[in-house]
């Protein structure tokens, strides 16, 4: 596993034992831009594994480190997501799949920690979208979506959305789905694919 130089960006801290104080800290600055924004929700990114860390402990210190963030968030109305990433993208992000995130929330054991399901990721991790979305729809607050492979717009790759669209639409899940993708020829181009939804 490799760790990102902190010049090009993080990707989260949560999963880091050498860190817990500066996570603390930063789940109150949340919380103030969170209000001061409006979000109802904030979104806790696992991290990288940090290298010579025992896997036990950065699960116990994510487990930990997200109790601590749901009860503060709880307190202050704002629900924690917590969004499992894949791999190939992010070479070593800790929290990479539904089921694995899922049982870490039933570690943490807190009714303000809720899942952000995104899409794409979870297509490239371990696919069966729409029998997974049925069955975890009660622990999702959030979703997000791009195509595959590219992570480009809908329509641009292999993930059938005018189905899976429908589908969570039949569901009845009645949060935002985030557009996370990257435009393959520029943002007005990029929106076309929405027409068929109007």
């Amino acid at each position: 596993m490799r760790a990102l130089p902190r010049s090009i960006g993080e990707r989260g801290i949560a999963c880091h034992p050498d860190r817990v104080s500066e996570f603390q800290d930063g789940v109150g600055k949340a919380i103030d831009y969170a209000k001061a924004l409006g979000c109802a929700q904030v979104n806790c990114l696992a991290g990288i594994a940090p290298a010579g860390v025992e896997p036990q402990v950065a699960q116990r210190t994510l487990a930990e480190n997200l109790k601590f963030a749901a009860s503060k968030l709880q307190d202050a109305g704002i629900t924690l997501l917590a969004e499992p990433v894949n791999t190939y993208d992010i070479p070593g992000f800790f929290l990479n799949r539904s089921a694995q995130a899922i049982a870490l929330f039933d570690e943490v054991g807190s009714p303000n920690l809720k899942l952000q399901y995104d899409i794409y990721h979870m297509q490239r991790m371990e696919g069966e979208l729409a029998n997974t979305i049925e069955r975890l729809l009660p622990r999702i607050a959030h979703m997000q979506l791009a195509d595959n492979p590219g992570r480009n717009e809908p329509g641009t790759g292999e993930i059938n959305y005018p189905f899976l669209l429908n589908f969570i639409d039949r569901l009845g899940y009645n949060g935002w789905i985030g557009c996370e993708y990257k435009p393959r020829h520029g943002t007005k181009e990029g929106l076309g694919w929405m027409r068929a939804y109007r």
